[in-house]
């Protein structure tokens, strides 16, 4: 007897706010315990927490002024636990520290009404989120991001994962947090590097989606250089406006497609981070990757070439290298792999994302590798030494 198929359809719809906050773990500040309470769940809410060390250096106190403030809000809230974990990408490249926070997970009765909060940078944040995503298929998590890149973008997304095969985020899932806490404290104690290094996500999406605030971050050099908070604060809140919106209204949260738009630059930053074993910061990757696309579109004729320069010219002002690290042909090569590995991330035809003006994205589904070798070689600055 044949048997008609039994058809299913549902959609769940996701909620999660990014809020914005000064000193959270103050005594005063009621908003993290505000969240915890609203959270649905009896009272006191479990909760570990997974702190980036490269931030406990820089504010020591931390874990006993996590500690305190829990104590404060003991109604609302039950510290279990507070694991210090590598800072930077090499946190992503061994499943060890996911398997640390399991432990915890499960050590401490953690359970799906519980809560991970991670503190971090945004390798840290990916990790962490990774293990709370697969531990009872989804312990609820609270980021709270501690760059300017995992403010602007890395923590404001649904992605988590960690690095396997040689390839970034290879292993991962889609999960949305609970809900996104930047705190303006954290941003303090950056290194010049990592100040600038968000910026180059900023200035990705203004390239994809809004020429006007391009040209705000061209009349706001000085005060992104000189370090000024408001400033910045701006170009936090305008880019993971525009990233959350995208990610509402783009029809693909889940990237069931072939494009990933916000992955602007982002094919060959993934493998230069590989290839230089991660002493790359990621916005300094995607920096060079966005130069190197323009230049590209610019070959072309794509891209006008007064928008490709007033590009690398604003990346050059910021501060950013833009030459790439690439000293042989079979570095070169090595390179060009990542156009196949960003395919096979997701699938389905080849889809890269570059802009066709200021402000407006444009796909194309192949890549002249002769052109972008010329286009390598030009961003190289050696019109008279290729590497190809």
């Amino acid at each position: 007897m044949q048997l008609e198929p039994i058809s299913q359809s549902f959609s769940v719809a996701y909620s999660y706010k990014l809020h914005f906050t000064r000193q959270l773990f103050a005594k005063e500040n009621s908003l993290l315990h505000t969240l915890l309470e609203a959270s649905g769940y009896q009272r006191p809410v479990k909760f570990i927490t997974i702190i980036d060390d490269g931030v406990h250096s820089h504010h020591p106190h931390l874990k006993d002024q996590i500690k305190e403030y829990a104590q404060e809000h003991a109604e609302s809230m039950a510290l279990q636990d507070q694991i210090l974990v590598p800072g930077g990408e090499n946190v992503k490249n061994t499943d060890q520290w996911v398997h640390k926070i399991l432990d915890s997970i499960n050590t401490n009765n953690i359970c799906r009404h519980s809560f991970v909060l991670v503190i971090g940078g945004g390798a840290v944040i990916d990790m962490a989120g990774y293990a709370a995503a697969i531990a009872h298929r989804g312990v609820r998590l609270i980021r709270i991001p501690t760059t300017v890149l995992s403010q602007n973008d890395a923590a404001v997304g649904i992605k988590n994962g960690i690095n396997e095969f040689d390839k970034k985020n290879f292993i991962g899932t889609f999960s949305p947090p609970f809900a996104i806490i930047n705190d303006v404290e954290f941003l303090s104690t950056l290194e010049d590097r990592d100040w600038r290094a968000g910026i180059a996500e900023a200035i990705k999406v203004s390239l994809l989606k809004d020429k006007d605030f391009f040209s705000w971050i061209e009349e706001n050099i000085a005060g992104l250089n000189a370090r000024d908070e408001s400033t910045m604060q701006h170009l936090i809140y305008k880019c993971a406006a525009l990233h959350m919106h995208h990610i509402a209204k783009g029809g693909d949260p889940f990237e069931l497609g072939s494009s990933r738009p916000l992955d602007f630059g982002h094919w060959s930053a993934h493998k230069l981070e590989q290839m230089t074993k991660y002493t790359l910061r990621h916005g300094e990757a995607v920096a060079m990757g966005i130069a190197l696309d323009v230049v590209y579109a610019e070959r072309l004729g794509i891209l006008a070439a007064t928008h490709s320069q007033r590009v690398i010219k604003l990346f050059t002002q910021l501060g950013f290298d833009l030459e790439l690290p690439i000293k042989s042909a079979e570095e070169l090569a090595v390179l060009l792999e990542g156009i196949q590995e960003f395919r096979e991330h997701l699938g389905g035809k080849l889809t890269i994302t570059l802009i066709s003006d200021i402000g407006i994205a444009h796909d194309v589904h192949e890549i002249n590798r002769e052109e972008m070798k010329e286009a390598i070689n030009r961003q190289k600055g050696r019109s008279n030494q290729s590497v190809a």
